[in-house]
């Protein structure tokens, strides 16, 4: 079994045990449950933003502990005011090391559009991801087919939320294309090695139909890559790692985005 494969048996499992201990009628009793989401998709194309959705992340299967005490708090909050046009929050706990509460910390102290980062599998999880407070809900279409996609993102989007679809190459591309999503992620990390070359978002970028707002994940670790990503048509920069390996992120990426100017 991949790590893949072995990260949704284990989600599949988590959901079940949520389920039980939330339902659904709770979740929709939550403060957030009500409110307006923040458009990613307009916070990305705004001219006094970078264009960079930064991301709180402990650890990863491929990196182990990246960040293990890092305050949500205060990294969140310093990555709005360094010019970051979203948050990308990690809920997953066995392989990254997040929670639920770090997205409501996030969302507490940020009025910005957040991401919550993790392996949707379950309509239940797009009902809990609104009640974390979260704007946008993340599809990836190597653990989704594409009539499981059109249905997380029907309802994502009923709810009010975008939806991010994350492809890894041109056969996820030409299969997962709908318009129950929002923006299209190239994922520049290859699942089977771990690998990252960003050339796969140079490449896969032409192929995303206009429509979409395109955004580059992962190995973004120069500014001059998101310049020439952007002359490509790039307008988000999913960006971790990068940040989170500082012991204080939210200055990594303050001096990251002035050399962006």
């Amino acid at each position: 079994m991949d790590i893949l494969s072995e990260i949704v048996a284990n989600k599949r499992k988590e959901v079940e045990a949520s389920k039980e201990l939330y339902p659904v009628k709770l979740l929709e009793k939550s403060m957030y449950f009500d409110g307006k989401p923040v458009s990613l998709k307009k916070y990305l194309q705004r001219e006094d933003k970078s264009g960079i959705i930064a991301e709180i992340k402990r650890k990863s299967p491929s990196k182990g502990i990246i960040n293990a005490h890092v305050s949500v708090e205060r990294t969140s909050i310093g990555y709005m005011q360094a010019g970051a046009s979203g948050l990308s929050v990690l809920t997953d706990k066995d392989y990254f090391g997040g929670s639920p509460e770090d997205l409501k910390v996030a969302r507490a102290f940020n009025f910005c559009p957040i991401l919550r980062k993790d392996f949707m599998i379950d309509e239940y999880q797009v009902i809990e991801a609104k009640s974390f407070g979260a704007d946008v809900i993340l599809l990836i279409a190597a653990v989704l087919d594409k009539k499981e996609i059109e249905k997380l993102g029907k309802l994502a989007q009923g709810l009010g939320m975008e939806v991010l679809l994350e492809v890894h190459n041109e056969e996820e591309l030409n299969r997962s294309i709908t318009n129950k999503v929002d923006l299209i992620g190239v994922n520049n990390r290859n699942l089977k090695t771990f690998e990252t070359n960003v050339q796969t978002s140079l490449d896969l970028g032409k192929k995303i139909p206009s429509d979409f707002v395109k955004v580059s994940e992962s190995g973004l670790a120069d500014p001059e890559i998101i310049k020439e990503l952007k002359k490509e048509g790039f307008e988000g920069f999913l960006m971790g790692e990068t940040f989170m390996k500082n012991g204080r992120p939210e200055k990594a990426a303050k001096e990251f985005i002035k050399r962006l100017a």
